[in-house]
């Protein structure tokens, strides 16, 4: 029942009450109505008496419907706000009713995309399953392939070894049936009267004129795009190689300025070159971290050599031999490879990076240039540290060996370029000049091959020749608009090649 129910319940059984009161005093009276009726002489202070206790009576009635009329009064007003809180109640027990049948429905989603969740895990786990069961189905067959792999590089290095051993005592007597040849026209050279010099190579004695000053840019070429960071002659030819940014490496005819072929393969910017003694074989330093070696003939990649893990930023080639190269790179290695059989036979690892190497001229030591200014010599076979000497105040950028072997020549960040004695490592002379900056960490110079002179190109395009008896420039040719990084001398005595920033190759006579 409601509390306004109630109220009027309460309200009733008040009234009643009041009415059976009101008939009980009716009774309570009905002996005075009937002494009434006697004589009022004998019965006044009877009367009196009770009249008065009737009438306490009446007041005390009328304060107690006094007081159950104000009860009541509360009880209803009390009853009003009962029913508005209920109400309330009522309103926010409807509103979750709602709220509680849309928290069913998302439940109810909720459990059916579990559900679908449920099903892909579980396709999921038997897709990796069977994915687990190929793996290892796999590794086994790498393991079997690894282990087929190895014993066939086994058997093909035991057969490289055999060839090589073979190769050996071909060229062992292929050297005792030439000997004699290489003596008998060394006599004959020593009896002709030769204006220039008569030097000794592994293909028997070749005639080397004086060089010249170049004056003259005899050819222009545009051979790199990006950039030529390397050029160098052929020995005893006139043939010109040159590697940019391009990653080709290009054989020019230097007498006509031609392109005599391009060698493909290499997959990063060429940084250095070397060609070896028989002219056979180009091997570049590459960016991407590897040594190429070519045919030089059929213009094809003879070997990929792998080891280094930065830029390859210098190679060199023995040149008593054919056989052995030196590499530096930017981690820190200095590594020498054996060309016959493909691979690195020793690494050199040192604290401070090398920019240039290159062998002395009997193969058994290491010249190298490094970034902390100090030129290095190395025993090849053990990588033991022979002599080191503070050559330079900056970075070492080029390294070049003297026709005779005695010189070395180093040329640096600081813009000078020294001249050491191979056997004590004493300087003995210094070039510099006002406008000579080296451009970058690669920038090459290089000796004559009369071992009078040297040229070294600038930052501003210039190339600048010095004579080293004299110590002063001879010459400054201005005819590169952009940096020069590399100069080369044939060995001819003349062209002179320098290649800047551009990949534009010039030829001085």
């Amino acid at each position: 029942m409601s509390q306004e129910e109630l109220a009027r319940e309460a309200i009733k059984l008040a009234l009643k009450a009041l009415r059976k009161r009101h008939l009980l005093e009716e009774g309570a009276h009905a002996p005075a109505c009937i002494a009434l009726s006697r004589p009022i002489i004998s019965q006044g202070s009877e009367w009196k008496e009770k009249a008065e206790n009737l009438e306490i009576e009446l007041q005390q009635c009328y304060k107690a419907q006094s007081r159950l009329s104000e009860q009541l009064v509360v009880e209803v007003a009390e009853s009003r706000a009962s029913k508005a809180a209920l109400e309330e109640k009522e309103a926010a027990c409807t509103d979750l009713q709602k709220e509680l049948a849309q928290t069913r429905d998302v439940c109810s989603q909720l459990r059916a995309y579990l559900e679908e969740k449920i099903k892909a895990l579980e396709l999921v786990v038997g897709e990796n399953q069977s994915l687990q069961n190929q793996l290892e189905q796999m590794a086994v067959k790498v393991k079997n392939s690894e282990a087929e792999n190895k014993m066939l590089v086994d058997r093909w290095m035991l057969q490289k070894v055999q060839d090589a051993e073979r190769l050996n005592e071909a060229n062992s007597l292929y050297e005792e049936m030439i000997d004699p040849l290489k003596t008998s026209d060394l006599e004959k050279l020593a009896q002709q009267q030769v204006d220039g010099m008569v030097r000794q190579s592994e293909e028997g004695a070749g005639y080397f004129v004086e060089s010249t000053i170049p004056t003259i840019c005899k050819h222009k070429i545009t051979a790199h795009e990006g950039g030529c960071a390397s050029v160098m002659f052929e020995y005893n030819s006139s043939k010109l190689i040159s590697g940019g940014q391009d990653q080709s490496i290009k054989m020019w005819d230097a007498n006509t300025g031609s392109l005599s072929r391009t060698l493909y393969g290499c997959l990063g910017s060429v940084l250095d070159l070397s060609v070896t003694s028989d002219n056979r074989s180009v091997i570049a330093a590459s960016r991407s971290n590897n040594l190429y070696v070519w045919d030089a003939n059929s213009g094809r990649v003879r070997h990929t050599l792998t080891g280094h893990i930065d830029e390859v930023c210098a190679v060199d080639v023995g040149k008593s031999s054919s056989r052995h190269v030196v590499s530096a790179a930017y981690d820190r290695r200095i590594k020498v490879w054996d060309l016959q059989k493909g691979f690195c036979t020793s690494t050199i690892v040192f604290h401070s990076n090398c920019n240039a190497v290159c062998f002395s001229m009997d193969g058994l030591t290491i010249c190298s240039g490094h970034v902390d200014g100090n030129l290095r010599l190395w025993d090849v076979h053990s990588g033991k540290l022979l002599s080191e000497v503070a050559a330079h105040s900056l970075a070492i950028t080029s390294i070049s060996l003297s026709q005779n072997g005695n010189v070395i020549l180093t040329s640096g960040r600081d813009n000078l370029h020294n001249l050491f004695d191979m056997r004590s490592l004493e300087v003995w002379g210094t070039l510099r000049a006002a406008g000579n900056r080296a451009a970058y960490n690669w920038s090459r110079s290089c000796i004559s091959p009369d071992d009078n002179y040297v040229a070294a190109g600038s930052a501003d395009g210039s190339v600048y020749i010095w004579s080293i008896s004299k110590a002063d420039i001879v010459s400054i040719q201005k005819e590169h608009t952009s940096s020069v990084l590399c100069c080369s001398w044939s060995g001819l005595g003349k062209p002179l090649a320098t290649a800047d920033k551009k990949g534009i190759i010039h030829t001085w006579t």
